[in-house]
Protein backbone atom coordinates (compact mmCIF):
# COMPACT_ATOMS: atom_id res chain seq x y z
CA UNK A 1 0.00 0.00 0.00
CA UNK A 2 2.96 2.49 0.64
CA UNK A 3 4.44 1.57 -2.66
CA UNK A 4 0.98 2.26 -4.21
CA UNK A 5 0.82 5.61 -2.37
CA UNK A 6 4.81 6.37 -3.82
CA UNK A 7 3.22 5.74 -7.62
CA UNK A 8 0.32 8.13 -7.07
CA UNK A 9 1.36 11.22 -5.38
CA UNK A 10 5.68 11.02 -6.21
CA UNK A 11 5.14 12.79 -9.26
CA UNK A 12 3.54 15.68 -9.14
CA UNK A 13 6.43 17.58 -7.08
CA UNK A 14 8.84 16.88 -10.06
CA UNK A 15 6.63 17.61 -13.14
CA UNK A 16 6.35 21.03 -10.83
CA UNK A 17 10.34 21.35 -10.71
CA UNK A 18 10.50 20.35 -13.90
CA UNK A 19 8.50 23.35 -14.80
CA UNK A 20 11.08 25.24 -12.65
CA UNK A 21 8.71 26.46 -9.81
CA UNK A 22 10.03 27.47 -7.20
CA UNK A 23 10.44 25.23 -3.99
CA UNK A 24 7.78 26.84 -1.94
CA UNK A 25 5.14 26.92 -4.87
CA UNK A 26 6.10 23.93 -5.46
CA UNK A 27 5.58 22.40 -2.40
CA UNK A 28 1.90 23.92 -1.84
CA UNK A 29 0.88 22.79 -5.62
CA UNK A 30 2.11 19.81 -5.47
CA UNK A 31 0.29 19.17 -1.71
CA UNK A 32 -2.82 20.49 -2.41
CA UNK A 33 -3.29 18.06 -6.13
CA UNK A 34 -2.06 15.64 -3.66
CA UNK A 35 -4.83 16.15 -1.24
CA UNK A 36 -7.57 16.37 -4.14
CA UNK A 37 -5.86 13.15 -5.13
CA UNK A 38 -5.69 11.67 -2.13
CA UNK A 39 -9.52 12.45 -1.40
CA UNK A 40 -10.52 11.03 -5.05
CA UNK A 41 -8.97 7.99 -4.38
CA UNK A 42 -9.76 7.05 -1.13
CA UNK A 43 -13.36 8.10 -2.08
CA UNK A 44 -13.43 5.30 -5.05
CA UNK A 45 -11.90 2.60 -2.64
CA UNK A 46 -14.61 3.41 -0.25
CA UNK A 47 -17.18 2.99 -2.97
CA UNK A 48 -15.60 -0.23 -4.10
CA UNK A 49 -15.53 -1.93 -0.72
CA UNK A 50 -18.23 -0.97 0.42
CA UNK A 51 -20.15 -2.33 -2.76
CA UNK A 52 -18.38 -5.56 -2.23
CA UNK A 53 -18.27 -6.29 1.41
CA UNK A 54 -21.99 -5.27 1.78
CA UNK A 55 -23.12 -7.31 -1.18
CA UNK A 56 -21.41 -10.41 -0.30
CA UNK A 57 -22.48 -9.95 3.04
CA UNK A 58 -26.06 -10.16 2.05
CA UNK A 59 -25.60 -12.56 -0.08
CA UNK A 60 -24.17 -14.91 2.45
CA UNK A 61 -26.99 -13.89 4.81
CA UNK A 62 -29.26 -15.05 2.19
CA UNK A 63 -28.11 -18.33 1.86
CA UNK A 64 -27.43 -19.08 5.64
CA UNK A 65 -30.06 -20.12 8.01
CA UNK A 66 -28.98 -18.03 11.17
CA UNK A 67 -30.02 -14.98 11.61
CA UNK A 68 -26.85 -13.31 13.15
CA UNK A 69 -25.42 -12.53 9.54
CA UNK A 70 -28.80 -10.52 8.91
CA UNK A 71 -28.10 -8.89 11.94
CA UNK A 72 -24.40 -7.77 11.12
CA UNK A 73 -26.20 -6.31 7.93
CA UNK A 74 -28.83 -4.26 9.62
CA UNK A 75 -26.08 -3.04 12.18
CA UNK A 76 -24.11 -1.41 9.30
CA UNK A 77 -21.39 -3.41 9.96
CA UNK A 78 -19.49 -4.07 6.57
CA UNK A 79 -20.45 0.06 5.81
CA UNK A 80 -17.95 0.58 9.05
CA UNK A 81 -15.15 -2.07 7.95
CA UNK A 82 -15.62 -0.41 4.52
CA UNK A 83 -14.30 2.84 6.00
CA UNK A 84 -11.48 0.84 7.60
CA UNK A 85 -9.67 -0.10 3.99
CA UNK A 86 -9.63 3.79 2.44
CA UNK A 87 -8.58 5.24 6.38
CA UNK A 88 -5.09 2.77 6.36
CA UNK A 89 -4.85 3.86 2.55
CA UNK A 90 -4.61 7.49 3.89
CA UNK A 91 -2.50 6.38 6.72
CA UNK A 92 0.08 4.94 4.35
CA UNK A 93 0.12 7.99 2.67
CA UNK A 94 0.20 11.05 4.45
CA UNK A 95 3.92 10.42 4.75
CA UNK A 96 4.10 10.58 0.90
CA UNK A 97 2.07 13.37 0.88
CA UNK A 98 3.67 15.49 3.73
CA UNK A 99 6.71 14.49 3.36
CA UNK A 100 8.40 18.30 3.15
CA UNK A 101 5.99 19.13 5.63
CA UNK A 102 7.36 17.64 8.94
CA UNK A 103 5.40 18.74 11.73
CA UNK A 104 1.81 18.65 9.97
CA UNK A 105 2.85 15.01 9.18
CA UNK A 106 3.26 14.13 12.85
CA UNK A 107 0.01 15.80 13.82
CA UNK A 108 -2.15 14.33 10.81
CA UNK A 109 -0.64 10.28 11.57
CA UNK A 110 -2.03 10.98 14.60
CA UNK A 111 -4.90 12.15 14.21
CA UNK A 112 -5.18 9.43 11.60
CA UNK A 113 -4.29 6.66 13.95
CA UNK A 114 -6.72 7.85 16.54
CA UNK A 115 -9.35 7.68 14.17
CA UNK A 116 -8.26 4.30 13.38
CA UNK A 117 -8.58 3.06 16.93
CA UNK A 118 -12.49 4.66 17.36
CA UNK A 119 -13.37 2.82 13.95
CA UNK A 120 -11.93 -0.64 15.02
CA UNK A 121 -13.78 0.09 18.48
CA UNK A 122 -17.15 1.34 16.53
CA UNK A 123 -17.26 -1.89 14.37
CA UNK A 124 -16.48 -4.46 17.55
CA UNK A 125 -19.52 -2.53 18.88
CA UNK A 126 -21.61 -3.30 15.86
CA UNK A 127 -20.71 -7.22 16.13
CA UNK A 128 -21.74 -7.04 19.79
CA UNK A 129 -25.19 -5.15 18.90
CA UNK A 130 -25.84 -7.82 16.37
CA UNK A 131 -24.56 -10.51 18.62
CA UNK A 132 -27.15 -8.67 21.68
CA UNK A 133 -30.07 -8.55 18.93
CA UNK A 134 -29.43 -12.36 18.16
CA UNK A 135 -29.54 -13.67 21.55
CA UNK A 136 -32.38 -11.79 22.84
CA UNK A 137 -34.40 -14.00 19.87
CA UNK A 138 -32.71 -16.84 21.49
CA UNK A 139 -35.37 -18.60 24.24
CA UNK A 140 -32.55 -19.55 26.20
CA UNK A 141 -31.26 -16.02 26.64
CA UNK A 142 -34.64 -13.93 26.00
CA UNK A 143 -34.95 -13.17 30.07
CA UNK A 144 -30.95 -12.68 30.62
CA UNK A 145 -29.40 -9.20 30.87
CA UNK A 146 -27.46 -9.08 27.58
CA UNK A 147 -27.44 -5.45 27.36
CA UNK A 148 -25.61 -4.83 30.66
CA UNK A 149 -23.22 -7.74 29.63
CA UNK A 150 -22.12 -5.85 26.30
CA UNK A 151 -22.01 -2.86 28.22
CA UNK A 152 -19.53 -3.86 30.63
CA UNK A 153 -17.69 -5.29 27.38
CA UNK A 154 -17.77 -2.41 25.41
CA UNK A 155 -16.53 0.02 28.92
CA UNK A 156 -13.76 -2.67 28.79
CA UNK A 157 -12.85 -1.76 25.34
CA UNK A 158 -13.57 2.01 25.42
CA UNK A 159 -11.15 2.00 27.90
CA UNK A 160 -8.15 0.19 27.03
CA UNK A 161 -8.89 2.42 23.51
CA UNK A 162 -8.78 5.56 25.82
CA UNK A 163 -5.30 4.41 26.77
CA UNK A 164 -4.09 3.34 23.53
CA UNK A 165 -4.79 6.75 22.15
CA UNK A 166 -3.59 8.60 24.96
CA UNK A 167 -0.10 6.92 25.40
CA UNK A 168 -0.47 7.46 20.98
CA UNK A 169 -1.28 11.00 21.10
CA UNK A 170 1.51 12.01 24.10
CA UNK A 171 4.28 9.49 23.03
CA UNK A 172 4.18 8.61 27.43
CA UNK A 173 4.49 5.26 28.81
CA UNK A 174 1.81 3.00 29.92
CA UNK A 175 3.78 3.34 33.52
CA UNK A 176 3.42 6.72 33.84
CA UNK A 177 -0.05 6.71 32.38
CA UNK A 178 -1.04 4.46 35.73
CA UNK A 179 0.81 7.04 37.97
CA UNK A 180 -1.16 9.68 36.88
CA UNK A 181 -4.62 7.68 37.24
CA UNK A 182 -3.60 6.69 40.70
CA UNK A 183 -2.65 10.53 41.46
CA UNK A 184 -6.24 11.35 39.69
CA UNK A 185 -7.81 8.36 41.08
CA UNK A 186 -9.99 9.64 43.91
CA UNK A 187 -11.69 12.26 41.02
CA UNK A 188 -11.76 9.29 38.43
CA UNK A 189 -13.84 7.80 41.48
CA UNK A 190 -16.53 10.66 42.29
CA UNK A 191 -16.77 11.45 38.40
CA UNK A 192 -17.67 7.55 37.61
CA UNK A 193 -19.64 6.49 40.75
CA UNK A 194 -22.55 5.82 39.28
CA UNK A 195 -21.11 4.26 36.05
CA UNK A 196 -19.28 1.94 39.10
CA UNK A 197 -21.99 1.44 40.88
CA UNK A 198 -24.09 0.22 38.05
CA UNK A 199 -21.47 -2.11 36.90
CA UNK A 200 -20.83 -3.67 40.42
CA UNK A 201 -24.97 -3.86 40.68
CA UNK A 202 -25.15 -5.36 36.99
CA UNK A 203 -22.93 -8.18 37.83
CA UNK A 204 -24.38 -9.29 41.46
CA UNK A 205 -27.80 -9.02 39.33
CA UNK A 206 -26.80 -11.17 37.28
CA UNK A 207 -24.79 -13.77 39.17
CA UNK A 208 -27.75 -13.65 41.77
CA UNK A 209 -29.98 -14.03 39.13
CA UNK A 210 -32.31 -11.48 40.91
CA UNK A 211 -34.23 -9.91 37.97
CA UNK A 212 -34.51 -10.93 34.63
CA UNK A 213 -36.15 -9.61 31.50
CA UNK A 214 -39.88 -10.12 31.48
CA UNK A 215 -40.00 -10.52 35.39
CA UNK A 216 -42.93 -8.70 36.78
CA UNK A 217 -41.51 -6.37 39.78
CA UNK A 218 -42.86 -4.60 42.70
CA UNK A 219 -40.88 -1.54 43.70
CA UNK A 220 -42.75 1.12 45.17
CA UNK A 221 -40.24 3.99 46.26
CA UNK A 222 -39.83 4.64 41.96
CA UNK A 223 -43.49 3.58 41.33
CA UNK A 224 -42.75 0.59 39.50
CA UNK A 225 -45.35 -1.99 39.17
CA UNK A 226 -45.09 -4.47 35.87
CA UNK A 227 -42.73 -5.76 33.24
CA UNK A 228 -39.11 -5.41 33.14
CA UNK A 229 -38.33 -5.11 29.56
CA UNK A 230 -34.64 -4.00 29.88
CA UNK A 231 -31.90 -4.31 32.05
CA UNK A 232 -28.17 -2.43 31.02
CA UNK A 233 -25.76 -0.89 33.10
CA UNK A 234 -27.48 2.08 34.64
CA UNK A 235 -31.06 1.33 34.32
CA UNK A 236 -33.76 -1.21 34.76
CA UNK A 237 -36.35 -0.13 32.83
CA UNK A 238 -40.03 -1.36 34.07
CA UNK A 239 -43.41 -1.16 31.64
CA UNK A 240 -46.15 -0.62 34.38
CA UNK A 241 -49.07 -2.12 33.80
CA UNK A 242 -50.83 1.03 33.40
CA UNK A 243 -48.32 1.20 30.45
CA UNK A 244 -46.22 3.94 31.44
CA UNK A 245 -42.32 3.31 32.03
CA UNK A 246 -40.57 3.30 35.57
CA UNK A 247 -36.72 3.79 35.20
CA UNK A 248 -34.76 2.29 38.47
CA UNK A 249 -31.10 2.64 39.01
CA UNK A 250 -29.91 -0.75 38.96
CA UNK A 251 -27.65 -0.19 41.84
CA UNK A 252 -30.85 0.19 43.97
CA UNK A 253 -31.32 -3.31 43.22
CA UNK A 254 -29.00 -4.60 45.52
CA UNK A 255 -29.46 -1.53 47.99
CA UNK A 256 -33.03 -1.02 48.32
CA UNK A 257 -36.32 -3.49 48.77
CA UNK A 258 -38.47 -4.66 45.55
CA UNK A 259 -40.80 -7.64 45.44
CA UNK A 260 -40.34 -10.05 42.55
CA UNK A 261 -43.40 -12.22 41.62
CA UNK A 262 -40.88 -14.53 39.62
CA UNK A 263 -41.24 -17.54 42.11
CA UNK A 264 -45.27 -17.15 41.91
CA UNK A 265 -45.55 -17.78 38.07
CA UNK A 266 -42.76 -20.87 38.75
CA UNK A 267 -45.06 -22.37 41.70
CA UNK A 268 -47.99 -24.34 41.55
CA UNK A 269 -50.12 -21.78 42.53
CA UNK A 270 -50.78 -17.88 43.35
CA UNK A 271 -52.39 -17.02 46.63
CA UNK A 272 -55.40 -15.90 47.78
CA UNK A 273 -55.49 -14.09 51.07
CA UNK A 274 -58.57 -11.95 51.67
CA UNK A 275 -61.16 -11.95 53.79
CA UNK A 276 -64.33 -10.51 55.07
CA UNK A 277 -65.93 -8.82 58.36
CA UNK A 278 -68.59 -10.65 60.03
CA UNK A 279 -70.49 -8.63 62.74
CA UNK A 280 -69.43 -9.99 65.97
CA UNK A 281 -73.20 -9.62 67.63
CA UNK A 282 -74.47 -12.04 64.68
CA UNK A 283 -72.64 -14.84 65.84
CA UNK A 284 -74.45 -16.89 68.44
CA UNK A 285 -75.17 -20.62 69.38
CA UNK A 286 -77.41 -22.87 67.21
CA UNK A 287 -80.62 -24.74 68.32
CA UNK A 288 -82.13 -27.90 67.88
CA UNK A 289 -84.40 -26.71 65.49
CA UNK A 290 -82.20 -24.71 63.14
CA UNK A 291 -79.39 -27.20 63.20
CA UNK A 292 -82.82 -29.50 61.71
CA UNK A 293 -83.02 -26.73 58.85
CA UNK A 294 -78.97 -26.44 58.35
CA UNK A 295 -78.71 -29.89 57.33
CA UNK A 296 -80.15 -29.45 54.18
CA UNK A 297 -76.88 -27.68 53.12
CA UNK A 298 -75.30 -30.88 51.60
CA UNK A 299 -71.79 -29.85 52.45
CA UNK A 300 -72.22 -29.65 55.91
CA UNK A 301 -75.11 -32.07 56.69
CA UNK A 302 -73.32 -35.00 57.53
CA UNK A 303 -70.54 -32.86 59.57
CA UNK A 304 -73.99 -31.56 61.46
CA UNK A 305 -74.98 -35.17 62.52
CA UNK A 306 -71.48 -36.38 63.64
CA UNK A 307 -70.82 -33.32 65.32
CA UNK A 308 -73.96 -32.97 67.11
CA UNK A 309 -73.84 -36.80 68.20
CA UNK A 310 -70.23 -35.86 69.63
CA UNK A 311 -71.69 -32.60 71.25
CA UNK A 312 -74.98 -35.04 72.74
CA UNK A 313 -72.67 -37.57 74.16
CA UNK A 314 -70.40 -35.30 76.06
CA UNK A 315 -73.34 -33.24 77.67
CA UNK A 316 -74.61 -36.02 78.82
CA UNK A 317 -71.67 -38.40 79.87
CA UNK A 318 -70.87 -34.53 81.80
CA UNK A 319 -74.38 -34.04 82.79
CA UNK A 320 -74.57 -30.66 81.52
CA UNK A 321 -77.78 -28.60 82.23
CA UNK A 322 -79.06 -27.35 78.99
CA UNK A 323 -81.76 -25.25 79.82
CA UNK A 324 -78.62 -22.46 79.23
CA UNK A 325 -77.32 -22.55 75.41
CA UNK A 326 -73.90 -21.70 77.00
CA UNK A 327 -73.71 -24.93 79.15
CA UNK A 328 -71.69 -27.26 77.57
CA UNK A 329 -70.09 -27.83 73.87
CA UNK A 330 -72.72 -26.55 71.30
CA UNK A 331 -72.45 -25.58 67.18
CA UNK A 332 -72.39 -22.38 66.84
CA UNK A 333 -73.39 -20.11 63.08
CA UNK A 334 -69.92 -19.20 62.91
CA UNK A 335 -68.18 -22.24 63.28
CA UNK A 336 -70.45 -24.34 61.61
CA UNK A 337 -70.19 -21.34 58.41
CA UNK A 338 -66.27 -22.01 58.58
CA UNK A 339 -66.83 -25.56 58.28
CA UNK A 340 -69.08 -24.93 55.24
CA UNK A 341 -66.47 -22.76 53.35
CA UNK A 342 -64.02 -25.30 53.97
CA UNK A 343 -65.73 -27.93 52.83
CA UNK A 344 -66.66 -25.73 49.45
CA UNK A 345 -63.14 -24.67 49.00
CA UNK A 346 -62.26 -28.81 48.68
CA UNK A 347 -64.57 -28.74 45.86
CA UNK A 348 -63.94 -25.65 44.32
CA UNK A 349 -61.86 -26.45 40.50
CA UNK A 350 -59.92 -23.22 40.37
CA UNK A 351 -57.92 -24.32 43.74
CA UNK A 352 -54.86 -26.39 43.93
CA UNK A 353 -55.52 -28.74 46.60
CA UNK A 354 -52.22 -29.84 46.88
CA UNK A 355 -51.29 -26.52 48.28
CA UNK A 356 -52.53 -25.08 52.01
CA UNK A 357 -55.85 -24.33 51.71
CA UNK A 358 -57.62 -23.06 55.22
CA UNK A 359 -60.70 -20.69 56.62
CA UNK A 360 -59.68 -19.24 59.54
CA UNK A 361 -61.11 -16.86 61.73
CA UNK A 362 -58.80 -13.92 62.76
CA UNK A 363 -58.28 -11.31 65.34
CA UNK A 364 -61.38 -9.87 65.97
CA UNK A 365 -61.44 -5.37 65.99
CA UNK A 366 -63.77 -2.70 66.36
CA UNK A 367 -65.02 -3.64 62.63
CA UNK A 368 -66.03 -6.77 64.04
CA UNK A 369 -64.73 -10.95 63.05
CA UNK A 370 -62.14 -11.54 59.96
CA UNK A 371 -62.82 -14.40 58.30
CA UNK A 372 -59.93 -15.14 55.74
CA UNK A 373 -59.47 -17.46 52.93
CA UNK A 374 -55.84 -18.31 52.58
CA UNK A 375 -55.47 -20.84 49.53
CA UNK A 376 -53.89 -21.12 45.85
CA UNK A 377 -55.70 -20.66 42.69
CA UNK A 378 -54.32 -23.27 39.93
CA UNK A 379 -54.70 -20.57 37.24
CA UNK A 380 -51.75 -17.42 37.99
CA UNK A 381 -52.77 -15.58 34.71
CA UNK A 382 -54.23 -11.87 36.35
CA UNK A 383 -57.37 -11.98 34.70
CA UNK A 384 -58.72 -15.62 35.13
CA UNK A 385 -57.12 -15.22 39.33
CA UNK A 386 -58.84 -12.13 40.03
CA UNK A 387 -62.07 -14.35 38.31
CA UNK A 388 -61.42 -17.69 40.92
CA UNK A 389 -61.14 -14.94 43.95
CA UNK A 390 -64.49 -12.81 42.90
CA UNK A 391 -66.29 -16.09 42.59
CA UNK A 392 -65.53 -17.92 45.93
CA UNK A 393 -66.17 -14.09 48.10
CA UNK A 394 -69.31 -14.10 45.44
CA UNK A 395 -70.22 -16.99 46.97
CA UNK A 396 -69.22 -16.34 50.95
CA UNK A 397 -71.38 -13.54 50.81
CA UNK A 398 -74.26 -14.65 49.04
CA UNK A 399 -74.40 -17.58 51.66
CA UNK A 400 -73.89 -15.99 55.24
CA UNK A 401 -77.46 -15.34 55.58
CA UNK A 402 -78.40 -19.08 55.56
CA UNK A 403 -76.48 -19.27 58.61
CA UNK A 404 -77.91 -16.15 60.10
CA UNK A 405 -74.67 -14.13 59.82
CA UNK A 406 -74.23 -11.00 58.51
CA UNK A 407 -71.37 -8.78 57.03
CA UNK A 408 -70.30 -5.61 58.84
CA UNK A 409 -70.05 -2.37 56.57
CA UNK A 410 -70.26 1.19 57.13
CA UNK A 411 -73.82 2.83 57.96
CA UNK A 412 -75.04 4.90 54.85
CA UNK A 413 -77.45 8.00 55.46
CA UNK A 414 -80.34 5.28 54.57
CA UNK A 415 -79.17 3.06 57.41
CA UNK A 416 -79.33 6.12 60.04
CA UNK A 417 -83.14 7.19 58.09
CA UNK A 418 -84.36 3.58 58.71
Amino acid sequence: MLKLAENIFGWTYKLLKGWDFNDTLTSYLSLTVDIILLSVVAYIIYLVFRFTLVTAMIVIARKTNTKFDDLLVSNKTAKYIAHLIPLLFIYKAVPVILKNFIYWEGVFGKLIGIYIVLLVLWIIRTIFNALRDYLKQQPRYSDKPIDSYIQVIMIVLWTFGIVAIILYLFNISAKALLTTFGAISAIVLLIFRDTILGFIASIQVSVNDMVRIGDWITMEKFGADGDVIEINLATVKVRNFDNTTSTIPTYSLISDSFKNWRGMFNSKGRRIKRHVLIKANSIRFLQESELTELKKIQLVSNYIDQRQDDINKYNIANNIDKTLSVNGRNLTNFGLFRKYINQYLEQHPGLNKDMLMMCRQLQSNEFGVPLEIYAFSNDKTWINYEYIMADIFDHIIASVVYFDLEIYELPSSKSFLD
